[in-house]
């Protein structure tokens, strides 16, 4: 076209100075032979320096992308040559993706347009949304935009309209009738099932050179229809359903915590079927996105548009922000590093603009300059608080900054420092607000940042994909990355929000109905499908304790008990407490085990695959004495005799959390008797330390499974150990495989602390390991003997949802280790990993502890603020989590952490006679495990 050519002229007037390189540049203008072109590309470096041979082959790329009759299937394009120029292997495969150069430019032109939202989240996120695929921006998209960011930045909209010109808002059915224009009939015929079987724009050009057995050529009437027809919008403009999640299934999560019902109405319309009006967004805007009262949704909403990350590093105007890896943040990235230094340029000129109010300052070069950029930052990058997640300076710094950088003649009318700073930041709770003294100077740090890494921060993956810490290493020989991109699913077609491919997701119904919620699946086409409804939840039913009403969602404490009121049920867990009002018979007799039941460990196994310490217990926990049998679980053999009729039985021990009347806690598994196994990668270890890709060449070669997951050199001598769940294991690596974490060495023998009043003496003849970490102040898991230096929750699930969940998916149960893979993959520091059981108290205990053999203070403390992080979520019920079968059903958490202390030496209470102290496991040993 007139315009490339122009394009490449341009290119090689920089050249003009180097006659022997423009005549080459020229040449490969004008060159309308393929092998000439590669020939000429190729010779290039010999007659040009290398940044102009760069810079005419990006032209030349430019050209070649904009003309689409360069897209063939088996020579490629004109620009592989300068691929070739490419010094790392990898960049030059890559190059050799038409897709690279289209996703290089794209991302680029949004960098640009988006960073002229400046600190409005909302502008900025649905403009990134315009450039995030590949695909042709929707007519709800570009509507979005201009509803949202015309009054915040005419020079954004602009940019954004410069883009789209190139991507006409319309279906590809609305060109069918150039169709007719093609020659023969076959390739009319051809067309016309194109244009309405293909949606990419790359699919339907291949598609129809292929069906029409020709080139694009701009003299062809077919080609010249497409062409010219692109250049305008044809009318009749076709906008594509929303999917049946709505817009964005995880927002639409979000608005049914809003304080306020126009808030809840306003958040639905948005985020439901069908974008909302210009009117909305504003009213919106105004009323409920800066509201403090609406706090519980914003940050729900801040969840879905930016999670809260561990970590920050490489920014080159928030330095103050790098080498932080244990602290949270929303946006650490080099986009925000720019629109902060682009805030701090605006507010030089002597007023902050902020959504409903504008702040005369005083000239911040010279009053407070480092104050100013800490502001400026924190409102880019985002610092939120491990467990509110919250992400706004506290009141007292706003307060003295406006006091003495403020222009006081020119604030608002009736307005001060301090009621500026209660509209802007109305707390100093400091687990509610960010302190900027933090940020006024560098990490104290330095390089030993490196002993905690975030491979999923910043995102390494696509747009459709969704970044995982890669814990099972690599087969030899393969390139070895510690993350891993695994395929995924939007929930919507505005939404960022992606969760893996195969799994079962829980969104609210289409039209936002409050308590409503479908369970979908992510398939393999990228979309959500199979969608099934659920019963609705009544949002509204409280709950009556003592006198008081308890809303849904919330959590309070019943003597020494945990509970939450969801939808007027009320769920606890079952501690034995003593309170003030205790009799002194009562204290006699507190042992501290569930019903007072003696400490005497003689284990029964439940028939929810639950090894309880006694007899007593499991009654406790209300199972019947036809419910389970003296022995530990792991000693029964499932298999003995054979349930699989014609099959092979292998053992799978599981914990059940469904009810086990309904959906029966199988022990086994029966599978095929196979001639011939297949290549399934799925590493199992035999009994004699040998290991097998899957448990089919296991079972073919006569052996015993000892343990799921690849064999371990330290697990070739087979000694027992004794499990946080009171299971007895053949080695610590069996334990691992069932992501239970090691108590002591040998088996089981006592019942542990569960109690801070309890006194169990049979722990007394415990011989613990010692403490991987000196100055480790631990925990003691509840039923263990021993601490460890980690972060513990311990949480309360819903299990009847539970049971729902079951009976509209599959109609297998739900497993401890169900919750524990989903809950992993929430961990991003790979130096931590997530260990668990489910506690004679009726709560789920995880802990998450640090992998290497000596843990450094700093792991230690990233393990704990993943604890944290994680029981912040469950707590406020985050899509982050609650969009996840069965993650959803955790309704309430309480966090303990493992602190680090001065002393080097750890004193021991009489409670334990024994060294207090944990084990560790290298990374490596532990990334093989599933």
């Amino acid at each position: 076209s007139l315009s490339c050519f122009s394009i490449g002229l341009s290119c090689c007037y920089h050249a003009k100075d180097n006659l022997m390189c423009r005549d080459v540049c020229e040449q490969i203008l004008s060159s309308k032979s393929d092998s000439r072109l590669k020939h000429l590309l190729q010779r290039a470096p010999e007659y040009c320096p290398e940044s102009m041979v760069r810079f005419s082959c990006y032209c030349n790329m430019y050209c070649n992308f904009i003309f689409k009759g360069v897209l063939k299937k088996s020579d490629g394009w004109v620009g592989l040559g300068c691929c070739e120029l490419a010094i790392a292997v990898e960049c030059r495969q890559a190059c050799k993706q038409n897709a690279l150069f289209s996703c290089i430019n794209r991302n680029e032109m949004g960098s640009i347009c988006c960073s002229y939202a400046g600190h409005h989240t909302n502008c900025r996120e649905y403009c990134q949304a315009i450039f995030r695929t590949d695909s042709s921006p929707g007519p709800s998209q570009i509507k979005a935009v201009e509803s949202y960011c015309a009054s915040i930045s005419p020079q954004l909209i602009h940019c954004v309209n410069n883009y789209t010109q190139s991507y006409p808002m319309r279906n590809p059915t609305d060109s069918l009738y150039c169709c007719d224009r093609a020659e023969d009939y076959a390739c009319q015929t051809a067309c016309k099932r194109i244009l309405m079987s293909m949606k990419t724009e790359l699919e339907i050009v291949d598609g129809l050179i292929e069906g029409c057995k020709t080139m694009p050529l701009p003299q062809d009437p077919l080609w010249q229809c497409f062409l010219e027809s692109s250049r305008s919008i044809h009318p009749g403009v076709t906008v594509h359903p929303p999917p049946s999640t709505g817009l964005d299934g995880a927002k639409l999560h979000c608005c049914s915590k809003a304080n306020s019902s126009t808030c809840r109405e306003l958040c639905t319309k948005l985020y439901s079927t069908s974008w909302g009006s210009s009117q909305s967004w504003q009213e919106f805007d105004r009323f409920c996105e800066y509201n403090a009262v609406e706090v519980s949704m914003l940050t729900c909403l801040a969840d879905v548009r930016e999670p809260c990350q561990l970590g920050c590093r490489n920014l080159s105007y928030c330095t103050n922000f790098n080498n932080r890896p244990t602290e949270l943040f929303r946006s650490c990235n080099s986009q925000s590093d720019q629109g902060a230094m682009n805030d701090m340029k605006l507010w030089e000129k002597g007023s902050i603009k902020m959504p409903f109010i504008n702040i005369p300052v005083l000239d911040i070069n010279k009053c407070q300059p480092e104050m100013w950029k800490a502001i400026a930052c924190s409102l880019q990058i985002k610092p939120c608080h491990s467990k509110s997640r919250g992400s706004i300076i506290c009141k007292s710094d706003c307060v003295e900054i406006l006091k003495k950088c403020g222009d006081h003649n020119k604030f608002p009318e009736g307005h001060s420092a301090e009621s500026i700073c209660e509209l802007l930041s109305p707390t100093d709770d400091l687990e509610n607000c960010i302190p900027l003294d933090t940020y006024l100077s560098p990490s104290s740090l330095g390089n030993i940042v490196e002993d905690v890494t975030h491979p999923c921060n910043p995102n390494p993956c696509a747009a459709n994909q969704l970044c995982e810490v890669n814990r099972k290493g690599c087969q030899s020989g393969e390139l070895c990355l510690p993350y891993l991109c695994v395929p995924g699913c939007k929930l919507g077609e505005a939404s960022d929000f992606i969760v893996r491919q195969g799994t079962l997701i829980q969104v609210p119904s289409s039209a936002g109905d409050v308590g409503c919620y479908k369970i979908c699946t992510c398939g393999h086409t990228g979309l959500l499908e199979n969608c099934v409804e659920m019963h609705c939840v009544d949002l509204q039913k409280s709950c009556i304790v003592g006198g008081q009403k308890k809303s849904h969602g919330t959590s309070f404490n019943i003597d020494c008990n945990v509970c939450s009121c969801f939808a007027g049920n009320l769920i606890c867990s079952t501690r034995q407490c003593l309170t003030e009002h205790s009799s002194e018979d009562e204290r006699r007799k507190f042992t501290g085990l569930p019903c007072n039941c003696g400490d005497q460990f003689v284990p029964v196994c439940g028939q929810n695959g639950r090894t309880y310490p006694s007899a007593c217990i499991a009654r406790c926990v209300g199972l019947q004495d036809n419910q389970f049998e003296f022995g530990s679980c792991i000693s029964k053999d499932p298999c003995n005799p054979n349930p699989c009729k014609n099959q092979r039985c292998i053992p799978k021990k599981q914990v059940c959390l469904t009810s086990f009347g309904k959906f029966k806690c199988s022990q086994h598994e029966c599978v095929p008797r196979q001639l011939n196994c297949d290549q399934t990668q799925d590493p199992v270890c035999d009994t004699d330390s040998v290991e097998y890709s899957n448990m089919c060449t296991l079972y073919q070669k006569g052996k015993n499974l000892a343990y799921r997951g690849s064999c371990q050199p330290f697990c070739k001598s087979v000694e027992p150990v004794c499990g946080h769940n009171g299971e007895t294991y053949s080695s610590m690596c069996a334990a691992y495989s069932d992501r239970v974490a090691v108590d002591y060495y040998g088996p089981c023998q006592a019942v542990g602390v569960l109690s801070d009043y309890g006194f169990h003496t049979e722990c007394a003849f415990v011989k613990c390991p010692q403490l991987s970490a000196i100055g480790c102040k631990p925990v003691i898991a509840p039923g263990a003997c021993c601490p460890v230096c980690a972060g513990m929750l311990r949480i309360l699930y819903d299990k009847d949802k539970l049971d729902n969940f079951a009976k509209v998916t599959n109609k297998k149960p739900i497993t401890v280790l169900d919750i524990l893979e989903k809950l992993r993959l929430h961990v991003s520091v790979p130096q931590c990993d997530v260990f668990g059981y489910l506690s004679i108290e009726s709560e789920i205990v995880i802990l998450i502890i640090p992998v290497d053999q000596k843990p450094k203070p700093l792991q230690i403390e990233a393990c704990n603020k993943e604890a944290e992080k994680i029981e912040s979520l469950i707590n406020s019920d985050s899509p982050t989590l609650a969009s996840h079968v069965p993650l959803s059903a955790l309704i309430a958490s309480q966090v303990q952490v493992s602190f680090s202390i001065s002393s080097p030496s750890v004193k021991v209470g009489p409670v334990l006679h024994c060294l207090f102290i944990s084990f560790s496991f290298t990374l490596l040993k532990l990334m093989y495990y599933i």
